[in-house]
C-alpha cells in the first residue's frame, strides 16, 4: 500500500488528479487508487490517453458496475476498450460526466512513455482533464547515469530543452530541468497545484538524493511536494 506524503492525500476533499511524465505512473497511480479505496474513498481510474485494461475484476464498463465496486470498497476503472490492443482509451463522456457527481477522488494517467524513466512531451501531450487541479509528474531515478537516448521518451525533444546531445548522460541537474521545465513535465499545468514523484529512489545514494532535492527547491519546488518513493512501498 502506497505510503503518501502529500497533504491531499488525508485533506478529505475532493480531487481531480492527472499523473504525467516518465516510467512508475501506473503503479503509483494504482497505489494511490488502493489507498483511498481502503479508506472508504469512492476512486475512479480512467486515461486520457491509454493505459493497459486491468485483468483483477476492477474494470467497470458502466455506471452500475463502477457503483458496485464501490459498494464492495474498491477502485473503479473505466475506459472505452480497444480490442485490437488490450487497452483502454478515454471514457464516454457521459459515463465521465455521470460518475464525476459521485466520485471523491479521479485519478488519471494524461501522459505515455513507453516505460521509460523520463521524458519530454511532445506538442500533443500530455492530455490533462480541463477539470483536474492537480497534477502528480513521475520520474524513475533509473535514468540517472544513463544516456538520454536511452532513458528518455522523444530524447530530441529532451536535448533540445535541455541544450545537450543524444549522447549526454542523464544527471540530476538534467533530470531536475525536465521536471521543473514548463516544456517538460510541467507543461500545461497553468495554476493547477503541481506535485512530483521521484520513483525508485532506493536505487539513489543518499549524496544524490540530497543533490536532487536542493535542485528542486532551489527552484522554487515546494519541499513537501516532492515525494521520494522507493520500490515496494
Amino acid at each position: 500500500m502506497a505510503h503518501c506524503p502529500f497533504d491531499f492525500f488525508s485533506d478529505g476533499k475532493k480531487h481531480n488528479i492527472c499523473l504525467v511524465g516518465g516510467g512508475g505512473k501506473t503503479t503509483v497511480m494504482y497505489e494511490l487508487a488502493a489507498a483511498w479505496a481502503a479508506c472508504g474513498r469512492k476512486v475512479l481510474v480512467l486515461t486520457s490517453t491509454h493505459i493497459l485494461q486491468p485483468a483483477d475484476g476492477s474494470f467497470a464498463a458502466d455506471a452500475a458496475a463502477v457503483q458496485n465496486l464501490w459498494q464492495q470498497g474498491r477502485y473503479a476503472v473505466i475506459g472505452t476498450p480497444e480490442l485490437s490492443t488490450g487497452k483502454l482509451t478515454a471514457p464516454p463522456q457521459g459515463l465521465y460526466n455521470e460518475l464525476q457527481l459521485q466520485d471523491d477522488v479521479i485519478l488519471c494517467e494524461a501522459d505515455g512513455s513507453k516505460h521509460l524513466p523520463c521524458k519530454a512531451p511532445a506538442a500533443h501531450e500530455p492530455v490533462l482533464l480541463p477539470d483536474c487541479d492537480m497534477v502528480l509528474a513521475v520520474a524513475g531515478m533509473d535514468a540517472l547515469g544513463r544516456p538520454l537516448a536511452q532513458a528518455c521518451q522523444r530524447p530530441q525533444l529532451a536535448a533540445e530543452l535541455l541544450g545537450c546531445s543524444l549522447d549526454s548522460v542523464i544527471d540530476e541537474q538534467m533530470l531536475a530541468a525536465l521536471l521543473l521545465s514548463e516544456q517538460g513535465a510541467r507543461k500545461n499545468v497553468g495554476a493547477r497545484a503541481y506535485y512530483i514523484v521521484l520513483n525508485k529512489c532506493d536505487l539513489l545514494k543518499a549524496a544524490q538524493q540530497e543533490e536532487i532535492r536542493r535542485l528542486l527547491v532551489d527552484a522554487g519546488m515546494d519541499e513537501h511536494r516532492i515525494w521520494f518513493r522507493e520500490r515496494g512501498e
